[in-house]
């Protein structure tokens, strides 16, 4: 088995002829790391490899989403409590959405599931997406996350990949379990976002009844520039949370596949308004040492005991879209999308996202995305952009002259926005490098998970796992069931025997599902 901490191809010999390229046909030396100041981040504008990969893959797809395209949607409104907890918000953001009791902003929140196509089932063993459009007097805040509050990969430059592993074979047009464990085998990050999503947490009943999270981190600023580190959850209210197991899943899939949008659809139809609370984790911003991994990896949970959820705000879906097509298939969001008050944290991950998501609306949507009515913010807008495909306006100001799109400009062109607060300015003091972060401790909240689950959800997702990775090689079997056993010794063994009972030892491998049932179950009749 690989270190932990190792490069994990390190260990395969290599040829020449199956050396990794980019497109110029340059030796790629480092497939894992992107390049940053000092091993925590940001990262810098000149990771050639990172952008060119990343804008390839943005632009797979024709038209629909390369990933969660097959998404649900509603109309509703968020409403701020005017604290952070029992704090007063100003304390730590000055984002106006959040600072007065009562204040109601409008959202369009557009619900998915993440690898499969637009028309797959709504049961199928997923992460969900849960993507929030507020419509702020300052415009636009797009909060992008998933029902489960962690993910699979910490650095952008693998994230092309994973989603090629778990996306059809290139060659059959049919996805495998042995693709995808033959990826997070490699990658042991991925281990407790496998744990999640081989249990029960796998499959929500439905979009109404889940968790939401931003996953990434980001950061609040305050009028005196001063920042925290945050990270969001949605937390359902009334209707609380519900996830199905795998035989249920198959149940419902065999008479419904539609079944998350018409619960949506419904529940809004008749007056049953889903809603969310709205809370944050507050972290100071620094390296925090006392803990035994980096904040600002994306696979790790803040423990709930040193960070506590602190409510914000409520929101309520309580309006369905008018037309599919024109609201929830056309609604485009990005992480980048942020008001005065709200910033960036050095998550690698999330400063992939940020060029990735934008990116990728303007190449399915169009270069005029942001003017469609599901987009635009409420706000005024006045830029000095134009043309592209699909432009029906010029962003102009009231008074503005027609003459001039630059700025500065004496001619009666825009002029900048006074400042609203002092700049958060972070400094930086590191050499430019291509390293994983230092406290990568991959498989300790895996264990913790694992030994946090009740009875019937470990047992869920021990047969689970058991049934997939049966269908994989001995390796990748192997590699897997190592990961286990370092998260937690009872899970290594427990995954290791479910494979055995499933017919893992036996069975021909790396074949997946048997395409053979149909034929032998099939009913013969003569032509007509």
């Amino acid at each position: 088995m690989t270190e932990a901490n190792g490069n994990p191809n390190q260990s395969r010999p290599e040829s020449a002829e199956n050396t990794l390229t980019n497109r110029q046909g340059h030796p790629i030396t480092d497939n894992q790391n992107t390049r940053t100041v000092g091993s925590r981040g940001p990262t810098t504008m000149e990771n050639y490899h990172l952008l060119e990969k990343i804008s390839h893959f943005d632009r797979e797809r024709i038209p629909e989403r390369v990933v969660h395209a097959r998404g649900a949607g509603a109309h509703g409104v968020f409403e701020a409590y005017g604290k952070v907890g029992e704090e007063p918000v100003s304390k730590y953001t000055r984002a106006k959405l959040f600072q007065e009791a009562g204040k109601q902003t409008p959202v369009f929140v557009r619900f998915s599931t993440v690898i499969h196509g637009g028309h797959s089932p709504e049961t199928l063993r997923d992460p969900r997406g849960f993507a929030t459009k507020f419509y702020t007097e300052d415009g636009n805040w797009d909060l992008v996350g998933n029902n489960l509050k962690i993910f699979f990969i910490r650095d952008p430059l693998k994230f092309p990949d994973m989603v090629h592993a778990f996306k059809p074979d290139p060659l059959t047009n049919a996805q495998s379990m042995e693709r995808f464990f033959d990826f997070v085998s490699l990658s042991p990050e991925a281990t407790h976002m496998v744990t999640f999503i081989f249990s029960p947490w796998g499959i929500p009943a439905n979009y109404r009844q889940m968790q939401g999270s931003g996953v990434n981190t980001y950061k609040w600023v305050n009028a005196e520039g001063d920042a925290v580190l945050v990270k969001y959850h949605w937390e359902p209210l009334g209707q609380g949370i519900k996830n199905l197991l795998q035989k249920e899943a198959s149940e419902i899939q065999a008479t419904e596949f539609n079944h998350a949008t018409l619960d949506l659809y419904h529940a809004i139809e008749r007056g049953d308004y889903p809603e969310w609370e709205l809370c944050v984790q507050i972290m100071s911003d620094d390296e925090h040492p006392e803990l035994d991994f980096d904040p600002l990896d994306p696979t790790k949970l803040w423990p709930v005991d040193q960070f506590p959820f602190l409510p914000v705000g409520k929101m309520t879906l309580n309006r369905n879209p008018e037309d599919y097509f024109t609201e929830v298939e056309q609604a485009a969001f990005g992480t980048g999308v942020l008001v005065d008050g709200l910033d960036f944290s050095d998550d690698k991950l999330l400063q992939g996202r940020t060029f990735s998501y934008s990116d990728t609306q303007r190449y399915r949507v169009g270069s005029n995305y942001l003017q469609l009515p599901i987009n635009a913010p409420k706000s005024r807008v006045a830029t000095n952009q134009s043309g592209g495909q699909m432009q029906y306006k010029v962003d102009r100001a009231p008074g503005q002259n027609p003459h001039v799109n630059y700025e500065p400009s004496s001619l009666g062109g825009l002029k900048e926005a006074p400042k609203s607060g002092k700049e958060h300015e972070p400094h930086y003091d590191a050499k430019l490098v291509r390293q994983k972060i230092e406290r990568t401790n991959d498989f300790g909240q895996a264990g913790e998970t694992y030994r946090s689950f009740e009875d019937w959800e470990r047992d869920e997702l021990i047969s689970n796992l058991g049934s997939a990775l049966a269908t994989c090689r001995a390796d990748i079997q192997e590699r897997m069931i190592g990961y286990f056993t370092q998260a937690d010794a009872d899970y290594g063994r427990r995954v290791a025997e479910a494979i055995r009972q499933a017919g893992g030892d036996t069975k021909p491998q790396g074949t997946g599902a048997d395409p053979s049932k149909a034929d032998s179950k099939g009913h013969e009749a003569g032509p007509y």
